[in-house]
């Protein structure tokens, strides 16, 4: 098969790349990206890979998305805007990548009579439902307006699988971390800052009392979620949502005390204001996608944050 990457120079989608190429069901890998957050670097070992094709679009541009279709046979939908804090300063191209974008490659893949979508959903989707640990059918009103775009999708996806008899599965990520993950500018996440700062040793600023919780979830957990659902024969598993998570709680200072532990350092954080539109505490129920889809978070969330600080501090090098 030929599999389309949207956002395939970004964090999720490079990774998602790199393992797409390796595998044998696969005869092509195809990049959509306008680089945006993304980076071109993300694609460099691929470069001279003859089963590699990159096409620099934007998914806000119909005509884009209808040559990134040309020929593929399914597709893995990235490309998005993330970020809550920058949808509460900036809501309107938020809205424009992330709904008119999805929107854009949904039909783009239903005119090119693709007919599996599987697509990066969000576990801000579940807003201010009070419930520990979350289930995909027990959701509350969004708390900002990222959240808005990515249940929107979810409402899209399934308007497009009932009309048009697409397959789509939704993948809600929680708070994938891991190589690639850019630590530069204003709305970078959370284990990237702080691993920086750990290596400059420049105490990081954590909002709020660093009690906030988290299901923080290595991308390789991520991308094997992807290949399940892009490959699977199961006709109960499709046109379904999942939370995509490792089913454990981290708070940002178990986070940030785990990373000082692997680097060896006495670092002390600041602690700031909380930010607007967070969640309190995140935790996946990931039994759906271990019955469905055979998922199985295979990096816990202390292994990932070894590989992913000794990849930050190569990259430091």
């Amino acid at each position: 098969m030929t599999i389309l990457v949207t956002g395939g120079a970004g964090f999720i989608g490079s990774n998602l790349v790199e393992t797409l190429l390796n595998d044998k069901r696969v005869s092509g890998v195809r990049v959509l990206g306008n680089l945006a957050t993304g980076t071109i670097k993300n694609l460099e070992d691929f470069r001279n890979n003859s089963k590699f094709d990159f096409i620099e679009g934007d998914i806000r541009n119909y005509e884009d998305c209808v040559l990134a279709c040309k020929d593929i046979d399914r597709i893995t939908h990235q490309a998005a805007l993330g970020s809550v804090p920058r949808s509460v300063h900036d809501p309107l191209t938020s809205n424009n990548v992330n709904i008119t974008g999805t929107l854009n490659m949904f039909t783009a893949a239903k005119e090119a009579g693709i007919k599996r979508v599987v697509y990066a959903a969000s576990s801000s989707t579940y807003g201010d439902h009070p419930g520990l640990p979350k289930v995909e059918d027990k959701i509350g009103n969004p708390l900002s307006p990222y959240a808005v775009t990515k249940y929107v999708n979810e409402l899209y996806a399934r308007v497009y699988a009932s009309l048009y008899n697409m397959e789509l599965i939704g993948l809600r990520y929680f708070n994938i971390f891991g190589p690639k993950q850019n630590p530069k500018g204003p709305y970078a996440a959370v284990i990237p800052l702080f691993a920086e700062a750990i290596i400059k040793s420049v105490s990081p600023t954590i909002n709020g009392d660093g009690e906030h919780s988290r299901d923080f979830t290595y991308v390789d957990n991520a991308v094997q979620a992807n290949l399940l659902s892009l490959f699977t024969k199961d006709t109960e598993a499709i046109n379904q949502v999942y939370n995509i998570a490792c089913g454990q709680q981290t708070s940002l200072n178990q986070l940030f005390e785990y990373l000082c532990q692997e680097a060896g350092s006495s670092l002390k954080p600041i602690y700031g204001p909380e930010r607007k539109g967070d969640v309190k505490h995140s935790l996946a129920d990931i039994s759906k996608a271990g019955k469905l889809l055979g998922y199985m978070p295979s990096i816990s969330v202390r292994e990932g944050l070894k590989r992913t600080f000794d990849w930050y501090l190569q990259s430091n090098t």
